[in-house]
């Protein structure tokens, strides 16, 4: 495994993250994993070096910090060895307060994950959006609270516009309050809207990059259909995932990373994520599994090494989106 610093921290975390949004209850969605089928996964990524584990409240409620919590201690896994991140911000419960960035919310939601992951502390504590009902001064003042009280080691931000990255920044700045540190945003080989603001302000900035969706939730796997859907039980019930890709031009795309595969005899989600681990000032791409395969093809996509001319040839068909991900 390979290990780099998330962004300007001293903390070292792998160089693959394990997004644990695949394990929890199927009453949230069809395709999610029970603890005792993610049990292997978090195993074989724990022997394969992988120290970073991504999570949030909102994952089938809580329970995929209850299965993460758990699957960590059963495993034996000292505390200090491994980085476990979670998100604030989104609706828990019809209760009014149970959702959103304010000062109530963040500080009930962080006791709560702090239970339900059997943890006095995270490592990363992220916000999941931007709150437009809150005050960004209340919000970050309430976070840097949360790391006063050794709660969290670290604050990040998810999906937003740049501008409003740069204002919490700049509130933080102001006010002497704790910077973000990483930013988990939507970026991949069919979506790259990010390198327009973004990624670009992330780099000033000394903030690690840690993408969510790498691989496009499974649209290079090559069995995904043109009009959505697919052959496996989460492209048949993934609606978010056709909001997000299954343009013409995607698919075209799509063939000239499976052109390349064959090349490197490996799979087209490996030359994706293999894509976007040669980018320099990418920190962690957060991978999902729900097979093992998956899980060890994105292990092993570490090794592949692209040409420059292999990059230009997959990033020269790009066609701009929309922007995707931020709600």
């Amino acid at each position: 495994m390979q290990y780099t610093n998330l962004g300007k921290t001293g903390m070292k975390v792998s160089r693959l993250c394990l997004g644990m949004m695949t394990y929890g209850s199927t009453s949230w969605r069809q395709w999610v994993l029970s603890e005792e089928q993610a049990r292997p996964f978090v195993q074989r990524a724990l022997e394969a070096g992988i120290n970073f584990f991504d999570t949030a409240d909102v994952y089938s409620l809580g329970e995929s910090e209850v299965i993460t919590g758990n699957l960590l201690k059963s495993l034996a896994v000292k505390r200090e060895n491994v980085v476990i991140a979670t998100k604030v911000c989104s609706q828990m419960s019809e209760e009014v307060n149970d959702r959103g960035l304010s000062r109530k919310h963040i500080l009930d939601s962080i006791d709560k994950s702090l239970r339900r992951l059997q943890v006095d502390y995270v490592d990363l504590y992220q916000i999941h959006r931007w709150d437009y009902n809150t005050p960004i001064e209340e919000t970050m003042q309430a976070l840097h609270d949360v790391v006063r009280m050794g709660k969290a080691r670290y604050i990040g931000a998810s999906s937003m516009f740049a501008w409003q990255f740069a204002k919490a920044q700049y509130s933080a700045d102001l006010h002497g309050l704790t910077r973000f540190v990483s930013m988990q945003n939507h970026y991949n080989l069919v979506y790259r809207e990010e390198e327009r603001e973004m990624i670009p302000f992330c780099i000033d900035q000394g903030v690690g990059l840690i993408p969510w969706s790498p691989m496009a939730r499974g649209f290079f796997a090559g069995n995904r259909k043109p009009g959505g859907g697919g052959e496996t039980i989460r492209a048949q019930s993934d609606p978010f995932a056709n909001q997000l890709y299954f343009r013409q031009e995607d698919f075209i795309l799509a063939e000239r990373v499976q052109d390349i595969a064959r090349a490197h005899n490996a799979s087209g989600s490996q030359i994706a994520l293999a894509w976007m681990l040669q980018k320099a000032h990418i920190s962690s791409p957060i991978i999902g599994a729900s097979k093992m395969e998956h899980l060890n093809q994105a292990i092993a996509a570490l090794e592949i090494q692209l040409s420059q001319d292999e990059v230009k040839r997959l990033e020269e068909l790009y066609q701009p989106h929309t922007i995707l991900g931020h709600s």
